[in-house]
Order: C-alpha cells, then structure tokens, then sequence
C-alpha cells in the first residue's frame, strides 16, 4: 500500500483542482473560499463539471449535499448524474446550479419550532471552505442546511459564523501587535475519538444496544478495568484488522488518521487524527463515526459510540484540542521566544480564560445530553464543573503578572515594562491533568467534557465565540489606550485577578474541590436539565446575537431541540428497558424460579439437605416480586409524561421521575441476573460483550 497515493485519492482537493481547473477559474475559485464571496454561476458551472467528470472518473454515478442537521449526525439525498437526451440515450451531467444550491425535504428534521410540519421547504448551499469527497460511489458535497426563511438549520453555519466571529476580534488585536499582513486567524481541532467494539452477534441479542446504544440491564462482571490491562495493550487481531482498514478508508477521504490504540476499559480503543480547520476537522469527525460503524460490520463487530455502554466501566469521550492560528501557521497560544510575542501569548491566554469564566454555563450546556450525563462527574471522566489547568509553572506566571512582579522560577523582582512580562519557558513544564474540563497542553487547550456521540460543532460554536468576546472587549480597550505597553499589562492583570477563580490544577474529581468551586462562585450543573437553560440567558441570547452567530429565533429553536431530543431518549430507553423486562426478563426468572422448585421437591423426597435451593429460592421470590413492582412503577412514569408539561418542565420530569424509576428496575434486575444461572439468562452478559473479541 503507497500511503502517500491514496491519501486523499477520494477528495476533490486543491491538487485535483489546481489540475483540472482553468488557471483563471482556480485562482477565482481560490478567492472566493478565502473571502467567503458568493460564486459566479458562469465559475460554478466550470467547477461543477470538472468535480463531475473527476467523481465518475472515480466510480461515482450520483451527488448529494451532505449536510448535518440538528440530529446530530449527517444527512444525504442522492441524485444520479444521468440525463435523458431525447433520443433512448443519457447524458451525464452536473450543473453549477446543482453544485451551489439544493432542494432537500426539511420537514422531518428538527427545528424547534422554526416551522410547521407540513412545511417542506429547505435549502442546501456549498460550503467550499470544505472539499468534495467520494462515499460509496457518491460525490459528497458539503454543504449548509438553511429553512425556506432563511433561518439555519444545522450544525456548519453557526461554526462557519462562530470562525468569523473569531477571526474578526483576533485580526484587530494582532494588528495593535503590529501584524497588519494577517488575512485570517482561523482555530483548529483535533478530536480524540473513543469508541468500544463488541461482536456483532451480541450486539444483536441486545435489544438495549440496538434501540438505545447503552446497556440498559448488565450486572457488573468479576473484571473489569481494574488492573488496567488493556491500555495501550496489543491489539487483539480483529480489532487491528477493523483499525487498518479504518486507517485505509479514512486516509482516502483525507482524514489524517494519526493515532490508535486501546483505551482503558476492556474493548474500548481511540483513534486520534491530526489537527484541521474546526469546520472540516468537525466534517471529519462526523464521517470518521460513520466509518467506524460501517467497517466495524464488515469485520463481525459493533461500534459503541455512546458515552456510556456499559455501567461500571469507563465511559467514552472525545477530547476536543482546540488552539488558534494564522493563515501563515503561526500558533496564537504558542508562548514563543521573546517578550513581545509573549505579550501577545497573554493577551490571548487572558482571553480564553476569561471567555470560559464568563461563560461557563454555556460551555457545560454545550457538551450536555443524556448520554453524556452518566459519564460527566464520574471518576473517569472530568467533572460537571467547568474549571481551567494551567500547570504548575504557567500558573505560578500568571500569578506573578497579576501581582505585578517578574517571574523568574524563584524569587520574584518588580516588574517594569507591560510588554516583557513573560520570559522563555518550554513547553510541558508540568504533567497533564486528566481531571481537568479545559486543560492549557502548551499550545493548545483540551476540552475534554465532550461526550463521544457529539458532534464538535457545539462546543466549538459557543468556544469560538465566547473568545471572539474577549478579544471583542480587549480590542476596544486597547485601541483607546494611550500607551500600549501599560494598557496590555493592566489588562491582564485585571481580567486575571477577575478570573482566577476558574484556574484550577489539582484533582478535580475530589469532594475537597467540588466543596472548594462552590465556595469559589463556580457553577457545578450535574445533569442536562440543569444545564441546558444556559442557552437562553439573556447573556446569551446577547453574545450570539451580538457577533451573528445566531439570530434569536435561532438560538431558541436550538434550545427547544435539545430539550425534546433528552426527552425522547430517555423515553426510547425506559419503553426499550419495559420491553425487555416483559419479553426476557420475567420469563428467565420464572424459568429458573420453577427449575429451583423442582430440584427443591426431589431433594426433599429424598431427605436430602436443601438449605442452598431453599434459600435461593425465597432471595428470587422476593428480587421477583419487587422487580415487577418496581417494572409497575416505571411503567406509570412513562404514562406521567402526558401530563408532565412540555419543554424544560418534561425534560426535568424526564431526568428526575422516569430516569430513577429506571435506575430502581435496574438495580434489581442486575441482582437477578447475578443470581440465575447463565443456561436461563437470555442476555449476553457484560462479560461475553466485553470480553469475547479475541
């Protein structure tokens, strides 16, 4: 296999378009990408028939605008390229017109209230910032997904906006910097993506899996995790066989796939690309979990993405590191080597830490679901609380700036000058924190709160443009200060005696530190409907609407969404754990309950001793009983959702009746399955799913 030749061999990238495009074109084409200018019809038509005559080259015989709604994952409608000509024959052809806009149905997505049902009308527009690709014999077009009226229904306009957003503030405080030849400051991704594999046939007995991605049921087996055994162990040779072709396939879409290995839990792994553009790296991360799924099949395994499949063990995350840079490559969170760069560094450190302070709220309702929910505040996962790491050193400087003294690594000395308030200091000075939510790594931040199943386009939008607010706010102080060395120190300095409440490196999953942000002022929101609200602040609702990233109308209808999408999967999940009670569950115990009579009989005809049966028996009898009460239960909270309200007030209904109904049905079922024999359990158990790929 020659990496370098397929890398890339399915996208319709700068080098395919440099060759097969008119100079002129190109360069026009090219233009409107960096300036974000609508397309000439008469320059689509040209670059709509060399995508199209490159795709079919390719083995494609269809298009679609792949665009990704408000589900959370991607949407496609293929139209073949062919024409009838008139005379028994077709043509093959593509249109500028079919490149730029389509026509998808939008009524079956959601849209918060934005329109009616029965109105069908929607809109899909190119997005060249992000090449066309090859899928399964289809040109994949990425694409916008808007409403008749023009309001956007998707994932990749607010973070095309949010980018704007960013790289307006950040232009205008790097141009105080002297940096006058800066085009565009754009931020990058690389999200880690965890994952479990299971085999297929398992998967497919697991109703709860099918319906829900979770065990809704699974008593914990006798090992789990725990002499962490499986990190960075050798790969099992069908997981390597699943991971080299997944390498394969994604190279070939140009997804630099760059690192893989297993996680901590048993059959869980990750794969990790290199860093992009946030709008393709979250392009790619949404095709990466499609191809996850689709060759785990081919290779007789499921791909788990939800965030917590199996309870007692690790969950699944996606660690979002996310960072800011020029047009040129230079990195704006990169201390550099002199003082006047690490001015600069300051300014925009300060900025990001002010930024998730301010609106730390939204950072946690970015990453909320009902997924997410089981895994945030865990002891594998960071907790509910929005906090910042800056190591050790890092944050013995910022200390020493806020006090207005150099640091020097032992004792500090006045401080003189705004602009030399850093000196040179490495890289990784201090060990990584994985308790920590937002975790400064030397040039980059980790977002780490992100459940595995998400799309990054959230988290980002609401990151992107809290910072463009920061910078927002710095900008204008700096432009009508008269000095600027003073105006850059007193600035930080401010923003970090304001905000230091956020720095935090110890461990954050204690109940010291829990106890500790409370005291602090931070916001500890433990559950989705505790978060979610956060999204139509008024502060919010001011900072979207603000820096256009969205409308009001917007942000609610997205507000609404998610609302209702908690609901219903708490609702798929209780409906799918009553279905598997009733269906499996009750039967097996009564199996097994008359199989423990019967031998309880013939031992007593006998004379034989029947202590064990005996008392097994009335342990069954009593979990029975209490199961099919606790079964009655769920199934009223189920009924209690019609006349639990709408919005918010379901969604915490939701959260705080069917969802502990659930978990009280659980508990007993578990120890049920613990104590029936495995002949009569009709579920595979956590340890066939967890432990039978080999």
């Amino acid at each position: 296999m020659n990496i370098p030749e397929i890398y890339g061999s399915l996208v319709f990238n700068d080098k395919v378009m440099r060759e097969r495009l008119p100079k002129d074109v190109y360069k026009k084409l090219k233009n409107t990408i960096k300036n974000s200018r609508h397309l000439d019809i008469d320059i689509a038509n040209i670059v709509a028939n060399a995508m199209k005559e490159w795709a079919i080259e390719n083995g494609a015989t269809h298009y679609t605008h792949w665009f990704q709604p408000m589900t959370g994952i991607t949407a496609e409608k293929h139209d073949s390229f062919i024409n009838p000509d008139g005379n028994g024959n077709v043509v093959m052809e593509f249109s500028g017109k079919e490149l730029v806009k389509g026509e998808p149905d939008a009524s079956s997505f959601p849209s918060g209230g934005l329109r009616e049902t029965y109105e069908a009308r929607g809109y899909t527009a190119w997005d060249p910032s992000s090449y066309a690709f090859i899928k399964d014999g289809t040109l994949c077009i990425p694409t916008a997904f808007c409403s008749y009226s023009g309001e956007s229904l998707d994932k990749k306009t607010p973070l095309l906006r949010s980018m704007d957003a960013l790289d307006r503030q950040a232009k205008r405080v790097l141009k105080l910097f002297g940096h006058d030849d800066v085009k565009r400051v754009v931020t990058t991704v690389g999200p880690e993506q965890e994952y479990f594999l299971v085999d297929i046939d398992t998967y497919l007995k697991r109703p709860d899996l099918i319906f829900t991605g979770r065990t809704l049921f699974g008593a914990r087996p006798p090992k789990g995790q725990e002499l962490d055994d499986h990190y960075f162990g050798v790969l099992k040779s069908r997981v390597s066989a699943f991971m080299k072709e997944l390498d394969e396939e994604l190279w070939k879409l140009g997804i630099a796939a760059k690192t893989k290995h297993n996680e901590v839990a048993p059959a869980q792994h990750e794969l990790a690309p290199v860093f992009s553009t946030t709008n393709i790296a979250t392009d790619h991360n949404q095709l990466t979990m499609e191809m996850m799924r689709k060759i785990a099949y081919k290779h007789g395994m499921a791909c788990l993405l939800h965030e917590k499949p199996f309870d007692g063990v690790n969950g699944s995350g996606k660690h979002n590191n996310w960072s800011l840079s020029t047009q040129a490559g230079k990195n704006l969170l990169d201390p550099g080597e002199t003082p006047y760069e690490n001015a600069q560094f300051l300014v925009f450190l300060t900025a990001v830490i002010k930024a998730v302070d301010d609106y730390q709220g939204l950072m946690r309702a970015s990453v909320a679901s009902a997924g997410n929910d089981h895994r945030l505040g865990a002891d594998e996962a960071p907790p509910a609380i929005v906090s910042i790491f800056v190591g050790d050193e890092l944050g013995a400087i910022l200390d020493s700036i806020e006090k207005g003294v150099i640091y020097h690594g032992t004792e500090p000395v006045e401080m003189e000058i705004g602009a030399s308030v850093l000196p040179k200091f490495p890289q990784d000075t201090t060990d990584r924190n994985r308790t920590s939510p937002f975790a400064f790594t030397g040039n980059r931040f980790e977002f780490r709160m992100l459940g595995s199943a998400l799309s990054i386009s959230g988290p980002n939008v609401v990151l992107n443009t809290a910072v463009a607010e920061a910078l927002r706010q710095i900008a204008d102080e700096l432009e009508a200060a008269d000095n600027f060395n003073d105006a850059v120190l007193k600035i930080v300095q401010r923003h970090l005696n304001h905000h230091k409440k956020i720095i935090f490196n110890g461990n954050g999953y204690s109940a010291e530190w829990e106890k500790e942000a409370e005291e602090r002022g931070l916001l500890n929101l433990k559950s989705t409907p505790d978060a979610l609200p956060y999204y139509v602040k008024p502060e919010s609702i001011k900072l979207f609407t603000d820096h256009g990233v969205f409308t009001e109308t917007e942000l609610r209808s997205r507000y609404d969404v998610y609302l209702e999408n908690y609901s219903k999967v708490i609702n798929i999940e209780a409906l799918t754990m009553v279905d598997m009670v009733k269906k499996f569950v009750l039967s097996a115990v009564s199996k097994y309950q008359r199989s423990l009579i019967d031998t309880l009989k013939e031992k007593k005809a006998l004379w034989l001793p029947c202590d064990m049966e005996q008392e097994l028996v009335q342990k069954i009898a009593a979990l029975s009983d209490e199961m099919y009460v606790r079964l009655g239960k769920l199934e009223e909270a189920i009924e209690g959702e019609k006349t639990a309200g709408t919005g918010l007030d379901l969604t915490r209904y939701s959260h705080d009746v069917i969802l502990m109904a659930m978990q009280n049905l659980r508990e007993t079922v578990d120890e049920l399955e613990s104590l029936v024999a495995t002949d009569f359990w009709p579920l595979p158990t956590y340890s066939e799913m967890l432990f039978s790929i080999i």
